[in-house]
């Protein structure tokens, strides 16, 4: 595994246990699943890239596209859904049809970090619930 993806699976298991909170970002206070990839962006790259527009729960379903594929796919390096590797960022949709709006990152084989409404982050299975719902995988670019 190269230096970068050991550091961005170390920072996103950092926010284990950080509590829910939608649209927040603060590593042990709170945060959604935006938000977690966030914190991990700033930890390994820095400053984020753009600034983050403020969004309902369910923004996605609203403006029927694929917004937030569109905006990882800004600043993220698209990759492919079955050659998963550590550090990578995962996109879900909930529903065939809808928009993917949830978003975790692989932290080993079979593995990953995400934020869930009502509950905190952890670290859980890449289940085949989770495996059907699979819509975008992104890396990190490159420091």
């Amino acid at each position: 595994m190269t230096e970068l993806r050991t550091a961005i699976v170390a920072a996103a298991r950092r926010w284990i246990g950080t509590p829910y909170q939608h649209q927040a970002s603060l590593i042990g206070v709170g945060c959604d699943c935006l938000g977690l990839v966030r914190g991990v962006w700033r930890e390994v790259h820095g400053f984020e890239p753009e600034p983050l527009p403020a969004y309902t729960p369910d923004w996605a379903e609203a403006a029927g596209r694929e917004t937030l594929a569109e905006a990882a796919a800004r600043h993220l390096v698209p990759g492919p859904l079955d050659a998963l590797a550590p550090g990578d960022v995962v996109l879900f949709r909930w529903r065939d049809g809808l928009p993917a709006k949830h978003a975790a990152i692989v932290v080993e084989p079979g593995r990953m970090v995400h934020a869930h409404d009502g509950a905190a982050v952890a670290e859980v299975a890449l289940t085949p619930w989770w495996r059907r719902r699979l819509a975008f995988a992104f890396a990190f670019p490159e420091r």
